[in-house]
């Protein structure tokens, strides 16, 4: 937990950055895999030389892949096209077989990357993480990452601000901070973080999700309703666009000595926005789910930036 001390001014709450990249296999996604993968273990739906087949951005087929060479475990896995080289690259290293699938098809598309991974686990007899419906991914942040970060904090923060990818960490630590705030006598507010273009934010607000779109920023948002993400426990949910990301993802490294992605900066963009209007002497707890090492050829080159139509 790193407070940050130059992006937030005076006027601000003091921020605290939960530095997931410093996990094992580099992002927050640890948390779920170990939980879920170490149940189906106990289970014994899988067993060395079983094979995992699973859909990712990239940071939950790291994980799974991390998991998976230690325990002698084979794994696939289908990734979007608009990720970064290096994260396609470092499942390749850890031993994975890696099918990129394009990102600009609907959701149920045969070619989606979702569908894709389906196909293969019923066709290879594949244990299917299935991480954006999985209610242990919910369950693993409950347990595991929100009593984490209130003892970190001894219970002392206002909110808490989170992206929102499968959703699973926002449902169940949020759920937890609400819970353990009541028992307090006090309150915590759950801020979602969503970019424009994902469908969480128009179904927080209207009920009904809006037509996806593409964008740039990894990790976070999506183009369907997610059974892991629990609506109920967020109090508000911002949207960040692609330049908000990057900006303040580059501004984060530059100004704060913290290397991490770009959700990470679409999270302390609005960090820093929910600090300015709860003012000081309030708290805020944001996530930084993954480090920026995975995207020194994106979002952290110059050159990307400006042929992409970004500021520098």
């Amino acid at each position: 937990m790193v407070r940050l001390r130059r992006l937030a001014g005076p006027e601000h709450a003091t921020i605290y950055c939960k530095c997931e990249f410093m996990n094992p296999s580099g992002s927050v996604k640890d948390r779920f895999v170990n939980y879920i993968l170490d149940k189906a273990w106990e289970r014994g739906e899988i067993k060395p030389g079983s094979m995992i087949v699973e859909n990712t951005s990239g940071n939950t087929g790291a994980a799974i892949a991390l998991w998976s060479a230690v325990r002698g475990v084979k794994c696939m896995f289908t990734i979007p096209d608009k990720m970064s080289d290096e994260k396609i690259n470092t499942l390749r290293a850890m031993g994975a077989e890696v099918l990129v699938c394009p990102t600009k098809v609907a959701a149920d598309s045969p070619e989606s990357y979702y569908e894709q991974a389906k196909r293969i686990a019923r066709e290879r007899g594949a244990f299917y993480l299935n991480q954006y419906h999985n209610p242990d991914n919910i369950e693993a942040h409950y347990n595991v990452t929100g009593p984490e970060i209130w003892q970190q904090m001894d219970g002392q923060f206002d909110a808490f601000v989170a992206g929102m990818g499968t959703g699973g960490t926002m449902s169940g630590a949020g759920k937890y901070f609400h819970e353990q705030a009541k028992l307090a006598g006090r309150s915590v507010l759950n801020i979602g973080v969503d970019p424009i273009g994902s469908v969480f934010y128009s179904l927080f607000k209207t009920g009904k999700p809006e037509e996806p779109h593409t964008y740039f920023v990894e990790g976070i948002g999506e183009d369907m309703v997610c059974g892991a993400l629990d609506l109920d426990v967020l109090d508000d949910i911002h949207q960040v666009d692609d330049q908000q990301s990057f900006t303040a993802a580059r501004n984060l490294a530059r100004k704060e000595g913290i290397f991490a992605g770009g959700s990470s900066g679409s999270a302390v963009h609005v960090a820093l926005k929910v600090a300015k209007t709860l003012g000081p002497d309030k708290k805020v707890v944001v996530m930084l789910t993954d480090a920026g090492k995975s995207y020194i050829s994106k979002i952290y080159s110059d050159e990307w930036m400006v042929a992409n139509g970004f500021t520098v």
